[in-house]
């Protein structure tokens, strides 16, 4: 009975949300409608999958709400096509992350075709579409234009999933049962990834620590992806309480707490250091040296607790991460050397889908996939591993520049949250295939997109340049 009545619950959901995505695209011109469809769509995607299976027992229903997203991605970016008055004279105006892109996904295309490696075509192409949704998303975000109204909605959606995340990770945490349990996330996983349950708990051993403990993960596919979400819900929540009135402010703490409290119900060890890496961030954007003072603090009082207070198997799981005797630890360093090895051996890399943990990529053919950099280095060699980290690095750098030289607060807001959270993930992406992670990835490349629209406003003399269709 749960199967069916969680079942009609997606349906309903999943019905409203294409029925105003589709109106606000096809039938009102408003081609960007699509980023709300995405937020409100990618945090619950796994679940609404394992839902379907578990259900119908189908892999074809479960196909049609797999590929929604998809096609309403393509008849967004046709609506952005058809909605411009003279698309011949739309002016692009380049910056150097755009050039940065733009080289980086004309390496990927060129891969597609290279007789390297020994994965199929197809797993080529789907790895190939999956790496070409970031550049869409940034796409977008370069082209979207919202007004303040706008903006805030896409903030409020962000808060309003932390906020029922949290509470989602408070009813598994008194229940005793993961929500996947309820899902049929094993299920889902065994038939259509064909990967076998594992752990005590039944779904896979991301969902517990070493010492057995739950790890959760509310609605999000797994703890990591959760733990990763809550960083940008934290950015988001601290940039508008430090930006709004301290007597309006009571709902942008609770965002923080929601999110800080999802961040220990995941246990994961990275996005908790990535945490105070990114809070170290904030603290000398604002050159609040308080707060730095506040994070060393902290940082500290832990140390303390593990040391002199904490359990015994607490103590052991923290000295064993950082001396790197940790089971999940020592395979990050394993897949590291892999990866390093095979990069070495060839700097022109091994082709599409050799790395990495996505569907596409078989475990005959894998050669490391538990650090981003590298996956990109192993596949497209030196040269896309440099031009990925470049990406990120002026892209952060830009967002930065926008945050404290834009006079429109949207603006900065959505600079700040851009400009913060890839610097927060940037941990994350040394320990995992992070940018499978859709919800906050996908979400992060608009906004840099959206930011650096501005900063070609803000900065349009020096490092931009304008491009013209001509027919």
């Amino acid at each position: 009975m749960m199967a069916y009545i969680l079942f009609l619950l997606v349906v309903v959901y999943v019905s409203m949300l294409l029925y105003v995505t589709i109106k606000k695209i096809v039938f009102e011109g408003e081609w960007e409608f699509i980023i709300f469809f995405m937020i409100l769509f990618l945090p619950f995607y796994i679940s609404i999958l394992s839902i379907v299976y578990q259900a119908t027992g189908s892999e074809v229903v479960v196909a049609l709400f797999q590929y929604v997203k998809e096609l309403l991605l393509l008849m967004a970016l046709l609506g952005f096509l058809f909605y411009q008055k003279d698309f011949w004279l739309y002016p692009f105006r380049l910056n150097t992350v755009d050039k940065l892109f733009m080289a980086f996904f004309g390496l990927a295309t060129i891969y597609l075709f290279l007789p390297l490696g020994e994965a199929t075509f197809l797993n080529k192409l789907l790895y190939l579409k999956n790496t070409l949704l970031i550049g869409a998303f940034y796409f977008l975000g370069r082209n979207t234009h919202f007004d303040s109204r706008k903006i805030d909605m896409v903030f409020k959606c962000i808060m309003v999933i932390a906020i029922a995340a949290f509470c989602l990770n408070l009813v598994e945490k008194v229940i005793g049962i993961h929500f996947q349990n309820l899902t049929g996330y094993a299920l889902f996983n065994f038939a259509i990834n064909d990967i076998a349950p594992s752990g005590n708990y039944g779904l896979s051993w991301t969902f517990e620590t070493q010492t057995t403990g739950m790890r959760l993960a509310s609605f999000f596919s797994d703890p990591l992806e959760m733990a990763s979400s809550s960083l940008l819900a934290f950015a988001t929540g601290l940039i508008w309480y430090l930006s709004r009135n301290r007597a309006e402010s009571w709902f942008y703490l609770l965002v923080m707490a929601a999110a800080l409290g999802s961040l220990f119900f995941s246990a994961s060890r990275a996005a908790f250091g990535a945490f105070f890496v990114m809070l170290f961030f904030v603290a000398l954007v604002f050159r609040l040296y308080r707060l730095l003072a506040l994070g060393a603090t902290m940082l500290f009082l832990f140390f303390i607790y593990v040391l002199y207070f904490a359990s015994e198997d607490f103590y052991y799981f923290v000295y064993d991460t950082i001396t790197f005797q940790n089971a999940s630890s020592v395979g990050h360093l394993v897949e590291w050397f892999l990866a390093l090895d095979a990069m070495i051996a060839n700097p022109e890399g091994l082709g599409l889908a050799m790395s990495g943990n996505t569907g596409s990529v078989e475990d005959e053919v894998r050669v490391g996939g538990e650090n981003q950099f590298l996956i990109y280095g192993v596949q497209l060699g030196v040269l896309g591993m440099m031009l990925y980290i470049l990406v990120l690095g002026i892209g952060i750098y830009k967002s930065l520049l926008v945050f404290r030289h834009s006079r429109d607060s949207s603006i900065a807001r959505v600079a700040f949250v851009a400009a913060t959270t890839k610097f927060g993930l940037l941990l994350p992406l040394f320990t995992a295939n992070a940018e499978l992670y859709a919800y906050v990835s996908l979400t992060t490349w608009w906004m840099m997109g959206y930011t650096l629209t501005a900063y070609n406003g803000l900065f349009s003399s020096k490092d931009s340049q304008t491009v013209q269709l001509s027919s």
